[in-house]
This record gives structure tokens, C-alpha cells and sequence, in this order.
């Protein structure tokens, strides 16, 4: 059920502090400020269990997964640069080899090489060294390495994400209590009055007319409430599930004292805090800066490659007729150059260079949604903190204009549909201004968001 659903019904019974106040002679407008002061309080549904919005963002970064898997593969994309880098280390291998052969195995075919086919037991290792590859190694070195920083600024803006979801849960929560505080002073409000309508159509001194609409009124408040409760729990659901916990926790939420400041004097300002500060840009440019230099190093594969090798060693079991000697040892250096592939290589670099220009073309799309998104921002909490102070204004006119009306209906100068009309346009105001300010701060969360300027 949305806030407007909730809303309608509240509107619905309206009319029933008018028989309150024939009754009891009391003001009309006592009921619904009681109302306005309740609904900017949080329900206490467990009162050892407290929960402020600072609290709320470190539980959802200590325990949300998002946070965990976002972090891992930010250490995970850091070993793939030791992984690259590996290829400008020295590579050392041991071998230990014993043959039993034939000696007419020298002139064997086959996969296995004709120097291994003697009987003999060796034992050496063998070197293998990059000299040059003409840049590409380290190209790809400086790739992995953007990749890795663009996974740790993804990381960034994963914290950032859970923040801001952290914060617009806890509002929306604190929103749906407002509502139920609202539904519950209904329901007490409307039983009063039909109790009190109950006993004077018993004694005859209204009709049954009355006591009917006080019912409908009592029973639409009570469909209130149950909705909601079910809203105020579904708002807890979605804040416990932020918070990374499969439990069902209710807290009783704790709003700030003092609202939040602005970010900034101007959208302009935010828009250029935003180019700065957002992780996610960092991360777009950086993985546009990665496929860059892995373009380079596709376009250095048609290039040669020169690498030394190294070999050394003993052969305590041999054949003396062809090896006297116990020991063998060489050394020696490789050229390799790329002729032909069937245009493989050639293929590669174009790839690179177009997936390279698309990474460019996602940074400025990305730049544009951006600047868009903080501006819509900032008018929507331009347009929030202005609403603040003009329902609280409406609240004091509704009240005036319902003390009128019943002084009207009191002096039988009006019928009770004027006086339904005031009672309907101060509720109104007392459910704007309730989550006015709620709105509000949920509005700031955006554009923190938006900015980049999550704590």
C-alpha cells in the first residue's frame, strides 16, 4: 500500500472530532494538533534498541556483502598485476629426467626429442630472461595496474551505494512510523468519539445516523493503521536488509537533531564537486586509461621479441661413448619475430583501439547522466526545504480556517460540510508537514550521493 493509498484513508474520516466536540465541547482543532506533534516522532518498538542514521551507515559497511565482494575483487584484480608483471621477472625452473633407451632411439620419430633418448639420469635448472618485447610487457603491466585502481574506486562507489541506500531506508522508515503514529492517534481519537456517541444515542440525544458515521469513521481508521503497520514493517524489512542481517530487528530510529547542511551554494558548484569527487567517473577513467595502454601493447605484438635462456647441470648416470664429461651447461639468446598469423595480430590491435575509443565514449556518457542527475538533485531539495516552510505555514492556516468553521457550525451559520472541508485541508497540512522534513533529509542524502560526498 503507497503513502497516498494511506493517505486517502486518512482523509476519509474526517468528520468524526465534529461529533467529539458537540460532545465534550472542546475545540476541533486540539485532536489534530495532537496529531501534528506525534507524527514527527519515531514508534518505539523496542526501546533497549535505538538506532541513529550515523549507526545505521557503519552496520550496513561492516556487515552489507556488497561491501566484502567489492573489496575482494579489488584484491583480486591487484594480483592480476603481479601476474603480468611476472613476465619482465627471470623464470627459474628445476628439472630432474631419467631415460632408459636404446641406442638406436637416437633416430626415433615422434614427439619425444632425440637428446633425451639415451639411457642416463640428469639433474639442472633452466633460465629464462626478457630482454626486450619492445614495450609491450610493460604496457600490460601499466593496464593491469589502471584495472586494479578502477576496481578499488568501484569499491569506493559500492561504499558510497550502500551509504546512500543506508540513508533513504532509514528515512523511509522513519516516514512509515510518522504515519503509524498518525493511524494509532486516529483510531484512539475516533474511539473516544464513538463511545461517546454510543452513550448519547442511547439517552436518545442523537440519532442512529450519528452513531453509524461514527463506526464507518472508527473502522476506517483501524484499516489505517493495519496498513500502516504493514508499510512500517516493510520499510524495517528493507533497513535490516541494508544493514546486512536476516533477522528481524526494530528500531526504535532516532532522527538528527539538526538538519543536514547544504552541500554546496549553487548546482554548479555540486556539478563540479561531482566531476571531482564521484568514484564511479575515476573508475570509468581509469578503465578508459587501462584499455589505452593495452591498445599499445596489442599494436607491440608485431614486433620481435628477444629473450636470453640458460641451461646447466649434471648427469651423474650417462652414456660415456657420446657425453665424458658429468656435466652439461649453455647459454644463449632468442630473437623471435612475427612474419605472418593470418592477420591475427593486426586484428588484436584493432580491437583494442575500438574497445579503447567505446571506454573513451562511456566516460562522456557517464560525465553527461552525471551532471544531469546532481542537477535534478539540487532542485528537488531546493524544492523540499522550501516546502518545510510552506506546510508548517499551512498547518497554521488549516487550524485558523478550522477554528472559523466551527464557530460557524457551532452558530448553525454553516452546515457540517464546510466544517468537513477545514477538518480535510488540516489534515492534509499535518500529514505534508509531518514528512516534509523527513523528504527533505532524504533529499540531501541524494545529492550527497550524487556529489560524492558520502562520508
Amino acid at each position: 500500500m503507497s503513502k497516498h493509498s494511506l493517505i486517502g484513508i486518512l482523509l476519509c474520516s474526517v468528520c468524526s472530532p465534529v461529533l467529539l466536540a458537540q460532545v465534550q465541547g472542546t475545540t476541533l482543532s486540539d485532536a489534530p494538533m495532537q496529531m501534528q506533534t506525534s507524527a514527527a516522532l519515531p514508534v518505539a518498538t523496542s526501546p533497549d534498541e535505538t538506532l541513529t542514521r550515523l549507526q545505521a551507515e557503519q552496520m550496513a559497511l561492516k556487515n552489507n556483502p556488497r561491501i566484502s565482494v567489492a573489496a575482494l575483487i579489488a584484491l583480486a584484480q591487484k594480483q592480476v598485476v603481479r601476474e603480468t608483471r611476472s613476465g619482465e621477472l627471470p623464470s627459474l625452473y628445476g628439472n630432474g629426467t631419467g631415460v632408459g633407451a636404446e641406442e638406436a632411439s637416437r633416430i626415433s620419430s615422434g614427439a619425444l626429442t632425440a637428446s633425451r633418448l639415451l639411457n642416463h639420469v640428469g639433474a639442472g635448472v633452466q633460465l629464462n630472461q626478457l630482454i626486450t618485447d619492445f614495450g609491450r610487457t610493460p604496457n600490460l603491466v601499466a593496464s593491469s595496474s589502471l584495472q586494479a585502481k578502477a576496481a578499488t574506486q568501484s569499491a569506493e562507489a559500492t561504499r558510497e551505494d550502500i551509504v546512500f541506500a543506508s540513508d533513504l531506508a532509514f528515512y523511509n522508515a522513519l516516514e512509515a512510523q510518522a504515519t503509524l503514529q498518525v493511524a494509532n492517534s486516529t483510531v484512539n481519537e475516533r474511539q473516544s468519539v464513538t463511545d461517546q456517541v454510543d452513550a448519547l444515542t442511547a439517552s436518545k440525544l442523537k440519532s442512529t445516523l450519528d452513531q453509524s458515521f461514527a463506526q464507518v469513521n472508527l473502522s476506517q481508521a483501524k484499516l489505517l493503521v493495519l496498513d500502516s503497520q504493514n508499510q512500517a514493517n516493510a520499510a524495517m524489512a528493507s533497513l535490516n536488509d541494508i544493514l546486512g542481517t536476516t533477522t528481524d530487528h526494530h528500531y526504535q530510529l532516532v532522527d538528527d537533531l539538526a538538519l543536514p547542511a547544504p552541500i554546496a551554494d549553487s548546482a554548479e558548484a555540486v556539478i563540479a564537486l561531482a566531476l571531482q569527487q564521484r568514484p564511479d567517473l575515476k573508475a570509468q577513467q581509469l578503465t578508459h586509461d587501462a584499455d589505452v595502454r593495452f591498445s599499445r601493447a596489442q599494436h607491440e605484438l608485431l614486433l620481435p621479441t628477444i629473450s636470453a635462456a640458460g641451461v646447466v647441470g649434471v648427469t651423474p648416470v650417462g652414456s660415456p661413448t657420446y657425453f665424458p664429461q658429468d656435466w652439461y651447461g649453455a647459454a644463449g639468446v632468442n630473437v623471435s619475430i612475427p612474419i605472418f598469423n593470418g592477420f591475427k595480430f593486426h586484428a588484436e590491435a584493432a580491437e583494442a583501439d575500438l574497445r579503447a575509443k567505446a571506454s573513451n565514449e562511456q566516460s562522456r556518457q557517464l560525465t553527461v547522466r552525471i551532471v544531469r542527475d546532481v542537477r535534478t538533485a539540487w532542485l528537488t531539495a531546493i524544492t523540499a526545504q522550501q516546502r518545510m516552510s510552506v506546510t508548517a505555514e499551512l498547518v497554521k492556516e488549516a487550524n485558523t480556517a478550522l477554528d472559523l468553521a466551527q464557530t460557524r457550525y457551532q452558530l448553525g451559520l454553516s452546515s457540517i460540510v464546510e466544517l468537513s472541508q477545514a477538518q480535510l485541508q488540516q489534515t492534509q497540512a499535518q500529514i505534508a508537514d509531518a514528512n516534509a522534513r523527513f523528504e527533505y533529509e532524504a533529499d540531501l542524502a541524494t545529492l550527497r550521493f550524487q556529489s560524492g560526498s558520502q562520508p
